[in-house]
């Protein structure tokens, strides 16, 4: 990308054009571009840190140079006093760079356990509510490298299989929104360096401190391994293989679906062959838990132990009739049959 191509498309604010001169900053933008290509507008969320500035950033020259309408999102939890001041100082910086921004706030009382778990679900209810509301179904995030590296570890140590591991991937889709994620392959000083360099500013959230999350530990123990040798780009790659080998389930869990299920719309009832669960146990459990989830008409899918305990009654044949994730399983002859529970 040059600078003189750029501004052929639209007009680029003066502020701009200086920081467009920066060769760090067209290098990481360069970059950029290459993972990032939605397909149509999109809403960024902004949380005011290092990662998410630099996204807004970026994602701002992208839109100029495609001549997209992104909306900006800046999520204020309303967990500190002075979080309402910080988004507000946020909202007047991006002004100031010619990006207008709403806040989006979480009020009421607050939870006093599994605070972090809980903000970041509420944080996703805000921002998925605002997506509906425009029609927009992409939904771009700042997260980075380290990010993925301490979701990896926190998966780890809650005993998630394959799919929790690799989890955090570039595009992911919850209740039909697209979670972009074009920063994942980026390293944070490179962001932090975006936002001092753009902005000035960027807030420092005194959270990330407090060990008494079990992200911050992770992060101090990623830290504490970097100093005895972690190869970083090693451990990437260990990720993008399990993430390979997670695609190829992905791909018989789709086959097991297609060829072993069929729907009975007469009865609207789904009708599971018997070869259905002629596969391995991973395979069977994720095909089972998906389609579940299709015909309960639920959000998320269910745990893990539950699919695993249904499936074991059918292969012991000692299922006759259970209810789970808002539909009823029951087992006629050799045949499982799948129905939404009302």
């Amino acid at each position: 990308m040059s600078l003189k191509n750029l501004s052929v498309r639209s007009k680029i604010p003066k502020q701009y054009k200086k920081i467009l001169l920066n060769k760090r900053v067209i290098n990481i933008y360069k970059k950029f571009e290459t993972s990032f290509s939605p397909d149509q507008n999109f809403i960024v969320a902004v949380s005011g840190g290092a990662d998410s500035l630099a996204l807004t950033f970026l994602t701002k020259i992208y839109a100029l140079k495609n001549d997209m309408s992104p909306k900006y999102f800046i999520v204020d939890h309303n967990l500190r006093e002075e979080s309402k001041k910080e988004a507000l100082k946020v909202k007047k910086i991006l002004k100031l760079h010619k990006i207008n921004s709403n806040i989006l706030s979480w009020n009421g009382k607050k939870p006093s356990g599994n605070l972090q778990a809980l903000a970041r679900k509420k944080r996703y209810d805000l921002l998925f509510s605002m997506c509906k509301k425009l029609k927009i179904n992409n939904l771009v995030l700042g997260h980075h490298i380290d990010d993925l590296f301490e979701n990896f570890f926190l998966r780890l140590i809650r005993g998630s299989g394959l799919k929790g591991l690799v989890s955090l991937g570039q595009k992911t889709q919850i209740k039909k929104i697209n979670l972009l994620r074009p920063l994942i392959d980026f390293k944070k000083k490179d962001l932090i360096f975006i936002s001092n360099f753009v902005f000035g500013f960027y807030v420092k959230d005194p959270s990330n401190l407090n060990t008494k999350f079990n992200r911050i530990k992770i992060r101090n123990l990623m830290s504490q391994f970097e100093k005895i040798g972690l190869d970083k780009k090693k451990f990437q790659l260990t990720i993008e293989n399990l993430k390979s080998s997670d695609c190829s389930i992905k791909f018989y869990v789709e086959k097991n679906k297609n060829e072993n299920s069929y729907m009975n719309h007469k009865k609207k009832e789904l009708i599971l062959k018997e070869n259905f669960f002629d596969n391995s146990d991973e395979i069977i459990h994720r095909s089972l838990s998906d389609l579940i989830q299709i015909v309960g008409k639920k959000e998320s899918p269910v745990r893990g132990k539950k699919i695993g305990n249904i499936v074991h009654k059918i292969k012991n044949k000692r299922l006759i009739k259970e209810t789970l994730g808002g539909c009823v399983i029951k087992m006629v002859n050799q045949t499982v049959i799948l129905t939404k529970e009302y």
